[in-house]
């Protein structure tokens, strides 16, 4: 065994990057990791920020070849899990439903809503354990966040909201999307499930961080969300997005006693036996 690689292989933070967000670590190590569940979208990055070792994982992959369908969600979440990961941070790109949420804005939900269908979205394959899930992002890393954004003297972060995420990967009908807003829901995905529940699933922290690309096609009788509109927003707040994430890794705890930590207490979760 090489201790000097394993070591630089070990992380206690993870950053699941989205569409753009494909760089966060320079000076870092490139680890290949195979799990039971297959191959993650990429190696994953795993180097030192602030005193804290983190590893990224693109979540398309590195050339951005897997769409959101066709992602291999828990061979990503496990990949961290194996190299030490216990939070995990998600920037993602999501559609407003809410005027008031522009393109630009960063949201820190505090809720999901799962419209997903037929992807494999749980470890719990062989066994009937039930994990909670009514509060789906970790209390401890949203307060991270919310207080690296505050502290940044940028514009503000909007703390809360509901996230639907669709299939994809097409973009919602106007009538879709006005049901969306009618429930009361704030945004629009298309990764953030199962990948927050596996994170559960594992016992991990999980905390997402959305940047409204667009307004949805419900909001605007005359406009339509465009790819090419998605992607050149998302690379404008690029900067801005990385350096808030950056500036979260400094502020999340170094000891874990949300009850993310606590959710496999009491379940038979034969997946993580040794």
């Amino acid at each position: 065994m090489n201790t000097a690689r394993d070591a630089l292989a070990r992380a206690e933070i993870g950053v699941i990057g989205g569409t753009g967000f494909y760089a966060l670590l320079s000076d870092a190590t490139q680890v290949t990791v195979s799990t039971p569940y297959g191959d993650p979208a990429d190696a994953v990055t795993v180097g030192t920020v602030g005193g804290r070792r983190v590893a990224f994982l693109p979540r398309h992959g590195r050339d951005h070849s897997l769409p959101p369908h066709r992602i291999n969600y828990r061979a990503n979440i496990w990949s961290l899990r194996s190299l030490g990961v216990g939070q995990i941070i998600a920037p993602c790109a999501v559609g407003s439903l809410r005027r008031e949420l522009g393109p630009g804005t960063v949201v820190v939900p505090d809720q999901v809503v799962d419209r997903t269908a037929g992807r494999q979205a749980t470890f719990f394959d062989d066994v009937v354990s039930h994990v909670s899930f009514a509060d789906p992002y970790c209390a401890a890393g949203r307060a991270a966040v919310l207080k690296a954004g505050a502290e940044s003297g940028g514009e503000p972060l909007v703390d809360g909201g509901a996230m639907v995420v669709i299939e994809g990967p097409r973009f919602s009908t106007r009538a879709e999307s006005q049901w969306y807003a009618a429930q009361g829901w704030s945004l629009v995905n298309m990764t953030g499930m199962p990948e927050a529940s596996l994170a559960r699933e594992l016992a991990l922290c999980y905390t997402s961080v959305a940047l409204v690309t667009d307004l949805d096609a419900g909001l605007d009788a005359e406009e339509s969300v465009a790819q090419e509109d998605v992607y050149e927003v998302f690379s404008r707040n690029l900067g801005r997005l990385r350096d808030l994430v950056l500036a979260t890794v400094a502020r999340l705890p170094e000891d874990r006693v949300c009850p993310c930590a606590r959710a496999l207490d009491g379940l038979d979760a034969p997946f993580l036996a040794d």
